[in-house]
């Protein structure tokens, strides 16, 4: 049980966090020249390796804590609001918490996405002096099985470790589909989530490329369950799963690589973790032409995109800039030069 004085301080980050949050909406509202996220990886090695997932390897060096730094620096520049640490496992960097406090020092919020499996008492106080203001862990299931590890039985001692040290957000992410074996474990997953306290998601797992894995009836229905759980996080505002809970397109103007950005161990920028390769371009040379291009740039891949990330950042401009310049793998359908938007 967290003391008093870790309560309180849990507020007051909260009461600030929620403050900054509504900045980023308020300024990504009034202007579409900068990223609203970015998620950079500084460790493409992981310690687990989960059967759906084409994010990592086990031989990767970590990035230098110096070129961590420059394509900060870098995001900065380009007026990036909020920094998604991910990998591969990032707690495997050793310079991490340098990291986390160099996203801060720029005034950009810092979140993090991780299996848990290294965390301990002594760490989350380390990621509460560094600033992280978010962290998600994925749990895939209850006992783990050959598809994934990442199991709420191994997990949960970790998840009272942070319900009991973190002064930062916690969301635990709960999926269906993509081969876990037992649908309703995400509604265990779920409901041990905001029993501790925490916010609770829940995401379809999609195929090597990002698109849709179509659900059976069964993981239909309680992905709609374990839905009704988030309705006091930001998982509430899913509607673009819904239809891919159900095998529909969805219709929506994709801006990655304008308003989403995902930085590579390489520090190339590419639209999103399932579709790299697209731009590929250094970040160092990464302007606000890139940014005006690619958020008039439709992209192929959007109707049965799972990318939730990209989803939630895209929100913001869903009533504005329909998309004029065709993307790759997409017939040109206008020739017109670059509008300029505001």
């Amino acid at each position: 049980m967290p003391g008093k004085s870790l309560r309180v301080r849990r507020v007051l980050r909260a009461v600030h966090r929620r403050l900054r949050e509504h900045t980023v909406v308020a300024q990504s509202l009034l202007s579409t020249s900068h990223p609203v996220m970015a998620h950079i990886i500084p460790m493409r090695r992981c310690n687990l390796a989960c059967t759906y997932c084409n994010e990592f390897d086990d031989f990767s060096p970590p990035v230098p804590l110096d070129v961590m730094k420059l394509r900060l620096d870098l995001l900065a520049r380009l007026g990036t609001k909020v920094v998604s640490i991910s990998g591969g496992e990032p707690l495997l960097h050793p310079q991490l918490d340098e990291i986390i406090a160099h996203t801060r020092q720029h005034g950009m919020m810092a979140g993090m996405i991780t299996n848990g499996y290294l965390l301990v008492p002594e760490r989350i106080r380390r990621l509460n002096r560094a600033g992280l203001e978010h962290l998600q862990i994925s749990i895939d299931n209850v006992m783990p099985d050959e598809v994934s590890k990442k199991s709420l039985k191994v997990l949960d001692k970790k998840l009272q470790m942070l319900a009991d040290h973190a002064e930062f957000h916690v969301n635990i992410n709960s999926v269906v589909g993509g081969g876990i074996h037992n649908p309703q474990d995400a509604l265990v997953v779920g409901r041990r989530a905001i029993e501790l306290g925490f916010t609770s998601t829940v995401g379809i797992i999609h195929d090597g490329e990002g698109q849709l894995e179509p659900l059976r009836d069964e993981e239909r229905d309680v992905y709609l369950e374990t839905k009704k759980l988030g309705r006091g996080s930001y998982g509430r505002f899913n509607f673009f799963q819904d239809n891919i809970a159900h095998g529909r397109a969805n219709k929506w103007r994709c801006r990655a690589g304008a308003r989403y950005l995902y930085i590579c161990e390489d520090g190339l920028v590419h639209y999103c973790s399932q579709q790299r390769g697209y731009p590929g371009k250094p970040l160092e040379l990464y302007t606000k032409e890139d940014i005006r291009r690619e958020f008039l740039t439709e992209k192929s891949c959007a109707p049965y995109c799972t990318v939730a990330c990209v989803h939630y950042t895209s929100y913001i401009d869903f009533w504005r800039a329909p998309q004029t310049i065709a993307g790759p793998g997409q017939a040109e359908r206008t020739a017109g030069q670059l509008v300029q938007i505001k």
